[in-house]
């Protein structure tokens, strides 16, 4: 399971093996996602923060803005949560899923394949007039036993080394200004790494939030799914967060074999003898 519809998680609330992770956060204010948490939450949800929990320590000069996490640090943090091999995990935002993607990414890298994104997140459920509460629960730790598939990413030496390799795909998860190098709003460079095309990730969802139909989906990707066979796709974002959207997506269809360049942009123009495309 890939994606998880409102009714289908209102009806599983009570399982016990069920660990729901609320993780809203907004840029301009990190504090926002942890308020909104304490204020509301879809009942029995835990908080995950993005920069405290989903991600590793920024070295000015080397790293992006939301390094991957330490696999010791993150699975600590699964173990807090009460994760283990038979928990059904479900993950929100109010985001369109673009931030919960990044920890059903972390959770499949890890090998925990019990995990699905809320379809439609906080602002669907609410629609819906869904339960919530301020309760906040405390887990039972467990111990979470991580079995990373290095596959699925790639670093920044493996970009360097190949970025001018033409069997290898590369998709920019941004906006398409950002990508054109029109505006950046975020990172001090602007533009996108040679060769590679644009993906908006916000372009897989309908303006409810929810997830295209598959025909829909596999219509964006359709130059990807070319491609496919080969298994020569590498999705990249600002700071490899909302890439994990586009694989998502690709996860629903039915497609694993892409990779995520976790460091993406952020990371890639800390070195400013790495080329950049500027098409705007």
């Amino acid at each position: 399971m890939t994606l998880i519809s409102a009714n289908e998680l209102n009806g599983i609330l009570d399982q016990k093996k069920l660990t729901i992770i609320d993780c809203r956060h907004a840029l301009a204010d990190t504090e926002s996602g942890r308020n909104a948490y304490k204020e509301s939450h879809i009942p029995n949800a835990l908080f995950a923060h993005m920069d405290e929990d989903l991600s590793g320590e920024i070295v000015k000069g080397k790293t992006g803005r939301h390094p991957f996490p330490p696999i010791e640090k993150i699975v600590k943090k699964l173990s807090d949560w009460g994760i283990e091999a038979s928990s059904q995990v479900v993950v929100y935002d109010a985001s369109n899923g673009g931030l919960a993607a990044r920890l059903w990414f972390i959770l499949k890298w890890l090998g925990h394949e019990n995990v699905a994104v809320l379809n439609g997140g906080w602002k669907y459920w609410l629609e819906q007039k869904l339960p919530t509460t301020a309760e906040i629960r405390t887990p039972t730790p467990t111990s979470f036993v991580a079995k990373p598939n290095q596959d699925l990413i790639v670093d920044v030496q493996f970009m360097e080394a190949n970025i001018n390799t033409p069997e290898l795909i590369y998709i920019d998860s941004r906006t398409a200004e950002r990508y054109r190098g029109e505006q950046e709003p975020i990172d001090p460079v602007a533009g996108h790494i040679p060769s590679a095309l644009s993906a908006p990730w916000t372009e897989n969802v309908d303006s409810d939030g929810l997830f295209l139909d598959k025909k829909s989906l596999a219509k964006r990707f359709i130059k990807i799914l070319e491609n496919q066979p080969k298994g020569n796709t590498i999705f990249y974002c600002g700071s490899g967060v909302t890439a994990c959207h586009n694989l998502l997506a690709m996860h629903h269809l039915g497609i694993t074999s892409p990779k995520l360049y976790p460091g993406s942009w952020s990371e890639w123009i800390v070195d400013e003898n790495r080329e950049v495309v500027v098409e705007g």
